[in-house]
């Protein structure tokens, strides 16, 4: 069998051993997932293992069972109490009859309707189910899925904090002594962010896209990369506005840390969780950033001369990204952690 990077390889395809393992439980996780993933697009290897699966002794009962009680439930519960969510039109409307077919949300398949003039996007379930609003378009739907941290409380902090800093520095008339305070505050910023955007209390599906080909890890990357795309232009042009104090670190000199200390998080949250994980590394910063820096005064020079060895100079820059890279190495070692489901 040739393999790939998940067991895949180009012209890989499933043979009778590994499909009658798969379908006994026995495949080896690597092996099963990349099975998964790889009869989502070849049907010829789909219907081998739906055949390996069906030749246990147990599947049949099961499968007529399951058969059976949907049929029932199908003639008992009247068409008209699933017509106006999981259809869009009647066949009048379309011009052809109108059959169930599946529609990415950004986060598995969401059931819609397939007509002859394309596929309906609504999805079967409502916002208060999914969490995804009906009737976007299916770019919406997939920012949506992708950043559950970007719609709520967080992206208002963000907000206020980049707004926030500027307003004081040119309303309130405290000019270049605000820099300092936006440079010890921006690192941390993106951890709340990535914290609130995996795990159980972020997905009312967590279960579900877990078991995915496409969750763990990969959605939690997924999902921080959209923390960062908003957070790092919203903050780095927040302090490019700023008024330059003499001596301190550029608008971008916060990058690298964040960069350091998101990574930090999501490799601590492999062993206790992204919340847990994120609470401390900010907790840290708290403890040996901003208290160090704040001795000398809370704000102005003191605060900015306080918090420039953390932040200025080549040395302490390259140290920020040799700790990123740990970090990241770290992460990739620990990528099957994220596998498994958290524990509340």
């Amino acid at each position: 069998m040739r393999r790939g990077r998940l067991g895949l390889g180009p012209d890989w395809h499933v043979d009778g051993e590994l499909a009658a393992r798969y379908a006994a439980g026995t495949a080896a996780e690597s092996e099963a997932w990349s099975l998964e993933k790889h009869v989502e697009a070849c049907g010829a290897c789909a219907a081998a293992v739906s055949s390996a699966v069906r030749a246990g002794p147990e599947t049949g009962p099961l499968l007529a069972s399951i058969r059976a009680a949907v049929l029932e439930r199908a003639v008992q519960e009247p068409r008209a109490s699933v017509g106006s969510a999981a259809y869009t039109g009647g066949p009048e409307a379309h011009g052809s009859a109108a059959s169930p077919a599946y529609a990415d949300n950004g986060t598995g398949p969401a059931i819609g309707t397939s007509t002859g003039a394309g596929t309906s996007t609504t999805p079967l379930t409502g916002a208060g189910t999914t969490g995804v609003p009906p009737r976007l378009s299916r770019a919406a739907r997939v920012v949506w899925a992708a950043g559950p941290a970007l719609r709520g409380a967080w992206l208002v902090a963000l907000v206020v904090v980049a707004l926030g800093a500027v307003a004081l520095s040119y309303g309130a008339g405290l000019g270049a002594s605000v820099r300092p305070l936006l440079l010890v505050t921006a690192p941390v910023l993106p951890l709340a962010g990535v914290a609130l955007s995996y795990g159980l209390h972020a997905d009312p599906l967590y279960e579900i896209a877990t078991s995915t080909p496409s969750g763990g890890l990969r959605l939690l990357l997924t999902r921080a990369a959209a923390v960062l795309a908003v957070s790092v232009p919203a903050l780095t042009l927040a302090g490019a506005v700023l008024p330059v104090a003499a001596g301190g670190p550029g608008a971008a000199a916060w990058l690298l840390p964040g960069l350091a200390l998101t990574l930090a998080a999501l490799a601590l949250g492999s062993f206790v969780g992204g919340r847990r994980g994120a609470a401390a590394v900010g907790a840290a910063w708290l403890a040996l950033v901003v208290a160090p820096a704040a001795t000398g005064g809370p704000a102005g020079a003191a605060l900015m001369a306080g918090a420039s060895p953390y932040f200025a100079g080549p040395a302490v820059q390259s140290g920020w990204a040799a700790g990123a890279v740990a970090c990241a190495l770290l992460l990739a070692a620990r990528r099957r952690s994220f596998d498994h489901l958290e524990t509340p």
